[in-house]
């Protein structure tokens, strides 16, 4: 039987939030501590736990279909590699930073100064498209010591909440991209491996769409049924049933997660009571 070969990082956040959503998929992997292979239940699929850097060459090579991978890396290491879904987890940014007493005005800053990083295809980029030239220092590890050590001016790495370059005396300056958690797909994937993405992205898809949509039940007067449906998206439209109460309806539907609170206080307004919220554990489309 053909399985889909899906690599996924071998430790770390990214590691369980992949594992996370597969299992939300119906795709259940048992991976034994230290095992770098290991095949799903339910799912023609699997899963090699791979150091992330080392992903987009695998990718490349054919030696795995897909990944589940941080933007960054790809951008960095993989920009050949497609990208068949955004994910929506894992979300940071590659930013410059330079130490917090440092005066800065803009990118030109870095003009003809240090740079220490992980990310130099990235960098390079970037600073080119700027028209700035810099002297870049690649080191594997934790770059933010590198300022106070005299060894850069600054620094290019990954940002989540900042905290990292507080403690070491650094502020962020440039946000050069901002990265998540994608898909990514292999340039020598065969067409009957196709066939099973296309499957694990239906499922993905059904899984990301419940995570940003609420499913709602609220009564209402039916003399206000047309103003509080219209205040109401819906999938098609709002759906609308009789209450054993004469003169009132229920209607339930699907509102955007974002949107949830305004839309509440317009329903309120309009006269719904008994307002239900319910989290959508998958949604198909």
């Amino acid at each position: 039987m053909t399985k889909i070969r899906i690599a996924i990082q071998k430790s770390g956040r990214l590691n369980q939030d992949s594992l996370e959503l597969l299992k939300n998929c119906g795709i259940s992997i048992e991976n034994g501590k230290d095992q770098l292979k290991a095949s799903a239940r339910k799912f023609p699929l699997e899963a090699f736990f791979l150091r992330n850097g080392d992903i987009p060459q695998y990718l490349r090579d054919g030696v795995v279909d897909i990944a589940i991978i941080g933007e960054n890396v790809l951008v960095e290491k993989g920009e050949d590699i497609a990208i068949a879904e955004k994910l929506g987890f894992s979300k940071c940014k590659v930013s410059l930073a330079v130490p917090k007493a440092t005066e800065y005005n803009s990118v030109t800053f870095f003009e003809g100064k240090r740079i220490a990083t992980s990310y130099p295809n990235t960098v390079k980029q970037y600073l080119k498209e700027k028209g700035v030239n810099a002297d870049l220092h690649i080191i594997n590890g934790s770059v933010e010591i590198a300022p106070n050590i005299g060894l850069a001016d600054g620094i290019c790495d990954i940002v989540s909440s900042g905290s990292t370059l507080f403690k070491n005396g650094l502020k962020e300056v440039e946000v050069m991209l901002k990265s998540e958690a994608v898909l990514a797909v292999s340039p020598k994937i065969s067409e009957e491996r196709k066939a099973i993405l296309e499957k694990l992205v239906f499922r993905i898809q059904s899984v990301l769409k419940a995570r940003q949509s609420k499913y709602i039940l609220l009564n209402a007067p039916n003399d206000k049924l047309a103003t509080i449906t219209k205040l109401l998206p819906g999938m098609r439209s709002p759906t609308v049933l009789p209450l054993a109460e004469e003169g009132w309806s229920s209607v339930h539907t699907v509102i955007d997660k974002n949107k949830f609170w305004e839309v509440i206080d317009e329903l309120k307004q309009a006269g719904a009571e008994g307002i239900l919220v319910c989290p959508i554990e998958k949604m198909v489309l």
